[in-house]
């Protein structure tokens, strides 16, 4: 008997010491991949950290390590909270990590604000009152109930505009500022007084609705940490170990969350670079990463500075042009790569030429250069208007290319009526679904006809009683539309995702009513297949668990979403969307003064520091060559302009930039 425990104590500590062997080798394994300066940043796991990571210098492998070293170490997954800024990064750092550690990955909290708002909301969103069931509101669905309330309080439609008032409510939720503050506080003209009262409504329409727009993810489980301390310490003692990426790009409402959570056990590692900090429009505040040693006084700081990506000039020129900022982090990158080619400004006489050099020298590069295509090419653009005269040339030409930053998948008409079908389902109180699909296909039922339903006292999805009392002649019409719910909603019941939209489209003739004989038609009916493509990733759930989380990915999509093409072609976007991206050969039209830097942008030092920042972004996406490109006159917004080059181009080191004129 003796014999038998200790032949199993003797094998259960050889498994314990081959297991940790291993695990010892691993992790040596993958930290001889980082550079001194990566490992350490990687490895110092306790405590505030900030990691300034420069352009090019290996930011994602960082992250991806520390996490995986965080696993290799003991740390359970559920202890660990790495927020993003996209889905689609969220998704490549739970692949990179499971990829690093050999295995799939456990259920670590991974995503962007936005999803990981929603995943504690769905838990705790009760204790606002709000169920759980509640529907989220892009842009469109919350512009469609702002100008219902501004119709309501009869405002003149051209002055006070659904979309300057959106954008004004998303800014105060992003401040944290409530309605009640907003008013008592704030207000300090006509249009604020405007605003107030529309801010009011639209928070108590959207409660009625049973639904929140984006900014309330985040607005609401702050407010919970706030004000239910259980709630509160429940979360801190589970995110034991936080990871914020692109700190840089947060706003107030995120930097208070991230906070919040961070205080029971201080280990918070914020990732980020002052110098590429160009969202300032969407709320972005560069002072959370450049305060963030006074939120954190006890903290270690890693400077990420080699670069892997571009040559020694295209470098050297980025950092003499980012030094002239004042609001940023010391920090100098470098490289070992090859000095490579001077940048290249180029001097055209106007935008036909621009456009014809552009294309004249990416053929000429791919010709010297055959292991490379168009793909490794891109044209960045500070405004999207500069793209008429690209594409022109393009055309004329036969080049290939693709527009980044089009209408989002998401944001097409027929996409968003299936979308509304839908989510009337999960949720019968989403009356801006309902008044979206009610009459389309179109079931006689008008507008004026819609609003007196909606108006009827005992008017319920869930309840048709009260079509018993509707006058006959509006009775009749809006039968149709509930004997139709009525078919998909016991279809829900017991059909995947995928089936049930098919049905939706089948019973509602919305097939027929898209296919209407023009190849627009057609279009629009292959979007609603790649619809069902989309919702056929969640069949292998329960119907009920399917719609709900087809609908909630559907809400956290990254915006812009768009089906590339599978021949090469050339890039051509707006700088703004440029960063996390890397080309061979890039080109940067209209750098002119008025132009780049932006004409809105040049009255205060911190707005042209942004377009500096925008610049400098711009330029470190480039691996092996970079064109900067001015007009002598250029054709924009309807009339001619005769522009100086700009002032960024002058700020560039002399020995890291050659000049010349194209005719």
């Amino acid at each position: 008997m003796l014999y038998k425990i200790l032949l199993v104590l003797f094998m259960s500590f050889g498994k314990y010491v081959v297991r940790n062997f291993k695990t010892k080798i691993h992790m040596s394994d993958f930290l001889n991949n980082l550079n001194e300066e990566q490992s350490k940043a990687v490895t110092t796991t306790t405590g505030p950290v900030l990691i300034l990571a420069g352009a090019g210098s290996g930011k994602t492998r960082v992250i991806t390590y520390r996490i995986a070293y965080l696993l290799e170490q003991g740390v359970s997954a559920q202890n660990i909270l790495a927020v993003t800024f996209t889905n689609k990064a969220a998704q490549e750092m739970k692949e990179r990590v499971a990829h690093v550690l050999g295995n799939t990955i456990p259920d670590i909290w991974i995503g962007t604000f936005h999803s990981i708002c929603v995943r504690i909301l769905r838990r705790e969103i009760s204790k606002l009152g709000i169920t759980s069931g509640f529907t989220i509101y892009d842009t469109s669905d919350q512009q469609q109930v702002i100008k219902e309330i501004i119709k309501e309080l009869g405002y003149d439609e051209k002055l006070i505009k659904a979309r300057s008032v959106q954008y004004k409510i998303s800014s105060l939720k992003n401040d944290l500022i409530t309605p009640e503050q907003f008013n008592k506080i704030y207000v300090t003209s006509f249009f604020d007084e405007k605003i107030a009262e529309v801010y009011v409504r639209y928070q108590k329409r959207l409660r009625s609705n049973n639904a929140l727009d984006f900014d309330d993810l985040i607005f609401y489980t702050t407010k919970i940490f706030q004000e239910f301390d259980e709630v509160c310490e429940r979360y801190q003692k589970l995110f034991q170990y936080i990871l914020v990426d692109e700190y840089q790009d947060t706003n107030h409402a995120q930097y208070t969350l991230v906070n919040i959570l961070a205080a029971a056990h201080h280990n918070i590692c914020v990732v980020g670079d002052p110098d590429q900090s160009i969202y300032n429009f969407r709320g972005a505040d560069i002072r959370n990463i450049l305060n963030f040693e006074s939120d954190y006084p006890d903290l270690k700081v890693f400077r990420l500075e080699e670069n892997y990506r571009s040559t020694q000039n295209i470098l050297a020129g980025a950092q003499g042009l980012i030094e002239r900022n004042t609001q940023r982090k010391e920090k100098k990158i470098w490289t070992s790569n090859e000095t490579g080619d001077c940048i290249r400004v180029i001097e055209v006489p106007g935008e036909r030429e621009e456009g014809s050099f552009v294309v004249y020298t990416i053929r000429r590069l791919l010709q010297d250069n055959p292991s490379k295509n168009l793909n490794d090419c891109v044209v960045f653009y500070r405004t999207h208007a500069q793209s008429r005269a690209l594409e022109e040339s393009f055309l004329t030409y036969s080049v290939p290319y693709r527009i980044v930053g089009g209408l989002s998948f998401y944001e097409r008409k027929e996409v968003k009526d299936i979308l509304a079908y839908i989510r009337i389902l999960e949720n019968p109180y989403d009356l801006v679904s309902l008044k979206r699909i009610i009459n389309t296909p179109a079931r006689g039922i008008g507008e004026k006809t819609v609003d007196e339903v909606l108006a009827f006292p005992g008017f319920s999805l869930t309840d048709t009683r009260f079509l018993d009392d509707l006058p006959i002649k509006i009775r009749q019409k809006v039968q149709t539309f509930f004997d139709l719910y009525g078919r998909i909603k016991e279809a829900s019941f017991h059909q995947s995702i995928s089936s049930l939209m098919m049905t939706v489209v089948n019973e509602s003739s919305y097939k027929e009513y898209l296919l209407d004989g023009t190849s627009e038609g057609e279009v629009r009916w292959e979007n609603v297949k790649e619809l069902l493509t989309v919702a056929s990733r969640f069949d292998h759930l329960s119907p009920q668990e399917s719609i709900t989380a087809f609908l909630e990915d559907v809400s956290l999509v990254a915006h812009q979403e768009k089906k590339d093409s599978v021949l090469p072609a050339v890039t051509l976007m707006t700088i703004h969307g440029a960063k996390g991206l890397e080309f061979d050969y890039v080109f940067i039209v209209g750098v002119e003064e008025n132009i780049f830097p932006h004409s809105q942008s040049m009255s205060e030092a911190k707005d042209v520091e942004e377009e500096r920042r925008l610049c400098y972004v711009g330029i470190t996406r480039a691996r092996k060559k970079l064109y900067l490109l001015h007009a002598r006159n250029r054709m924009i917004y309807g009339g001619f302009q005769n522009n100086s080059r700009s002032r960024f181009i002058d700020e560039l080191p002399e020995d890291s930039v050659e000049f010349e004129q194209s005719y």
